[in-house]
C-alpha cells in the first residue's frame, strides 16, 4: 500500500508511539504524532487526518474526550488503543465514534490489517432528519425489485445508499451497526457467530484465519446492543434480532402481518 493519506498517532508512551509511526509509515501513510490529547486534536485538525490511532490513557484529557472533540470536525477513521477491555470502555469508545478498538499489547500486522479493512468501507455515517415463541416457516428477508434493498418486518435496508428505515422513519446508524444489520438480513435467519460478525465489522468476511480476540467479540455485543436500542427492540419479543445463547445472533422470523 502507498500514498494512503495522513495518519495521526496520539500516544504518550514513546516506545508505542514510535512503533505505531513505523507501522503506519510502512503501510504508506504520511504520519504525524502527538504525545497528549490536546495536541493530538490540533494535529488531526491541521493535518486533515484520514486515520487516527488514539490511546485512551493520555496525560491531560482522556481518549474518550479527545475522540468527542475530533468527531466535531472530522470523519477520520479512529482506532482506540488501550490495555483495558472492560465493556464500559468498549461502549464509551464506540458510542463516542470510534471505528475500531484494539487491546495492548497488539501485533503490528493486526493493526495494519484492521486499518486496511476500515479503509475499504464507506467513510460516511448514515444521516437522519430527526431523530420465545415464533411461528414456524421460512425467515428469509425478502429483497425488493432492486437487489440492493432488503426488507423484513417493516424494516427496509438499502445497501446502495446505506440507509435504513422502519415504516418510513430513517434511522441513524454507524458504519458498524449498518454492516452488522446488513449481514444478519442477508443471512435470512441463519445463525451468525460473534466471529462472523467481527469479520463483517472489520471487512474480513473471507479471511477465515483472521485473529479475533475476546475484545473484538465484546465490541460486536456492544454494537448489537446499540443497534437494538435504535431499533427500539422489545427484548421479550424481538422483531429483528434474536440472540442465540453462547453462539451469536440471527434474524428474527418474519411476522405474518408484516412484509
Amino acid at each position: 500500500m502507498d500514498d494512503l493519506g495522513v495518519a495521526v498517532v496520539i500516544e504518550d508512551d514513546a516506545d508505542v508511539r514510535n512503533l505505531l509511526e513505523g507501522v503506519l509509515s510502512q503501510a504508506g501513510f504520511e504520519v504525524h504524532t502527538a504525545a497528549d490529547g490536546r495536541e493530538g486534536v490540533e494535529v488531526v485538525r491541521h493535518k486533515q487526518a484520514n486515520v487516527v490511532t488514539l490511546d485512551i490513557g493520555l496525560p491531560d484529557i482522556d481518549g474518550f474526550e479527545v475522540l468527542r472533540r475530533i468527531r466535531n470536525f472530522s470523519d477520520a477513521y479512529v482506532v482506540m488503543l488501550t490495555g483495558r477491555t472492560e465493556e464500559p470502555d468498549l461502549l464509551s469508545a464506540l458510542n463516542a465514534g470510534a471505528d475500531d478498538y484494539i487491546s495492548k499489547p497488539f501485533r503490528p500486522r493486526e493493526l495494519r490489517a484492521r486499518v486496511a479493512a476500515m479503509m475499504r468501507r464507506p467513510r460516511h455515517e448514515i444521516k437522519v432528519q430527526d431523530p420465545e415463541a415464533w411461528p414456524s416457516g421460512p425467515v428469509q428477508a425478502a429483497p425488493l425489485a432492486n437487489t440492493g434493498v432488503l426488507h423484513h418486518n417493516g424494516l427496509i435496508l438499502d445497501h446502495r445508499t446505506r440507509s435504513v428505515a422502519i415504516h418510513g422513519e430513517q434511522l441513524g446508524l454507524t458504519r458498524s451497526e449498518f454492516d452488522l444489520l446488513h449481514v444478519l438480513l442477508r443471512g435470512g435467519g441463519a445463525v451468525c457467530t460473534r466471529s462472523d460478525l467481527v469479520r463483517a465489522v472489520r471487512g474480513d468476511l473471507y479471511e477465515e484465519d483472521a485473529y479475533i480476540s475476546e475484545a473484538d467479540e465484546r465490541a460486536v455485543e456492544v454494537h448489537i446492543g446499540n443497534l437494538r436500542r435504535k431499533l427500539k427492540e422489545d427484548p421479550a419479543a424481538p422483531r429483528w434480532l434474536q440472540t442465540v445463547r453462547g453462539v451469536g445472533y440471527r434474524l428474527a422470523p418474519k411476522r405474518p402481518e408484516q412484509r
